[in-house]
């Protein structure tokens, strides 16, 4: 896609050089030379631009005050000023009004080309962002976190209280895996806030020099490789929501900072002598208790009451396994559809084995299980030789499988299949799906001397996936 920039300059012959010089770069092109027709450009939506290159003073008007005018409807187009007189309330005013750089004429032509390609970078992620909003906001509704458990049910109506109330900050509690992005995602799209940005972060993943960048942005040169402006994810959250993943792993100096953008509502960017106001809703998660952390010394105790305007837990799987019945046919429907397979049946020992487990990875880990269960299956029933073993379970049960090797490719109902049927593979991610399915055909042809119905038939599938399968893996 060409991005779109439109100059607003009064002087012809700037406006007009600027306007060819970025079109022989390849992008579209618009040029204005004054408010008025400013707005005639801007009020075409088949012509929004993501870049805005305007002086500062127009024959009818100032370039700020058009920002200011027009900034609800721009959400994902950035601001550069040009201007013959800075005055340093000017650049303080447009700052704070969300432009993203301001250079004074005469500027030199690199140093401009670069503040427009980084400009046009940032448009571009505030795009994405905007059309992930519009397109999750489809998806997550009170009733996506699944299940009819009591507890699943008190959850839900939980979510949907939370959704519809003010609130400026609250945490998410809960073992790994229970769901705390989904609850998010729902507390974000089910709110007044629903068509703003939902930012996320995961505090564990980034070191504290990246981690703080990251959230407060930067200016140019504000430290070594910071060679040109970035805005921070709280920056970018402006009247949405910041998600904080694991903010138990925030270190003690950034959650002061973070304290102040909460109490303050403003922000510093790394580098920079000028404030930023900014409007944002704080959804933290956790999967470690804050009090604890907090006696320990670990946690802020007032980042930990300013967050903890309303708390929430997440139950966990083992909590709540009645709620199988109703979250493992919606994920091999899922799984069915991204993977192209119709697994339609789970066998009275799958289930078990699935009800006796104590999923210590939650949600989490149960997508992944019946993930590698669809996307290998040969049939329409769902295999169990990858599902987990019974050495962790609720309740005293037998181990029916190795927990580090799979056996067998379908339950076998004779002793003569059986004898057909020798299979082991490593289920620690040192394998890839395609190869284990490739091996699995190829023992399998060799067991049946090469027969295909034979094959077809143990597996339960057809002889035509057979042939594909021995086609696609150049098995013959």
């Amino acid at each position: 896609m060409t991005e779109t920039i439109l100059i607003i300059e009064d002087e012809p012959l700037l406006g007009q050089e600027l306007q060819r010089y970025y079109a022989d770069l390849g992008y579209e092109t618009l040029w204005a030379a004054d408010c008025r027709q400013a707005r005639t450009i801007l009020s075409d939506q088949e012509n929004r631009p993501a870049l805005i290159l305007s002086d500062l003073s127009l024959p009818d008007g100032t370039g700020l005050d058009l920002l200011e005018e027009t900034r609800g409807n721009l959400s994902d187009c950035e601001w550069v000023f040009l201007t013959g007189y800075g005055e340093v309330p000017d650049s303080v005013r447009a700052l704070r009004l969300g432009a993203f750089d301001f250079l004074t004429k005469p500027c030199v032509q690199e140093q401009l080309d670069m503040v427009v390609r980084s400009a046009l970078r940032s448009a571009q992620a505030q795009r994405r962002i905007l059309t992930d909003s519009v397109n999750a906001g489809r998806r997550y509704s009170p009733e996506s976190f699944i299940g009819n458990s009591k507890v699943s049910r008190q959850t839900t109506n939980m979510l949907r209280q939370l959704s519809q109330v003010p609130y400026s900050a609250l945490i998410l509690t809960g073992e790994t895996g229970t769901g705390k992005g989904l609850a998010t995602r729902i507390l974000h799209y089910n709110s007044d806030r629903a068509k703003e940005p939902l930012v996320e972060l995961n505090c564990a993943a980034l070191p504290k020099d990246l981690l703080e960048s990251e959230l407060f942005g930067h200016e140019a040169g504000a430290f070594t490789g910071a060679k040109s402006r970035h805005r921070g994810l709280i920056e970018q959250a402006h009247k949405g929501t910041l998600f904080l993943d694991e903010i138990g792993e925030m270190p003690l100096d950034l959650q002061a900072k973070l304290l102040k953008v909460l109490e303050d509502r403003k922000l510093r960017r790394l580098g920079s002598e000028q404030e930023l106001s900014v409007d944002i809703r704080i959804i933290a998660a956790t999967h470690r208790n804050l009090q604890d952390e907090v006696k320990n010394g670990h946690f802020r105790s007032d980042l930990y009451y300013r967050l903890s305007v309303f708390e929430l837990r997440l139950p966990s799987l083992r909590e709540r396994l009645e709620d199988l019945d109703d979250l493992v046919p919606a994920l091999i429907a899922e799984f069915n559809c991204l993977a192209g397979k119709k697994v339609t049946q789970v066998s009275p020992r799958a289930w078990q084995r699935l009800k006796r487990y104590a999923w210590p990875g939650n949600v989490r880990e149960l997508r992944n299980v019946l993930e590698r269960s669809v996307i290998l299956s040969l049939s329409h029933q769902l295999p169990e030789q990858w599902l987990p073993g019974a050495d962790a379970v609720v309740e005293s049960g037998f181990a029916e499988t190795n927990p580090r090797t799979v056996e067998q490719v379908e339950a076998p109902q004779t002793a003569a299949e059986q004898s057909k049927l020798d299979l082991q593979f490593p289920i620690d991610g040192s394998m890839g799906l395609e190869e284990m399915e490739s091996e699995i055909v190829r023992k399998m042809l060799a067991t049946c001397n090469g027969n295909v119905m034979e094959v077809a038939r143990i597996l339960k599938t057809t002889r035509e996936k057979i042939r594909y399968r021995i086609e696609k893996y150049h098995l013959r």
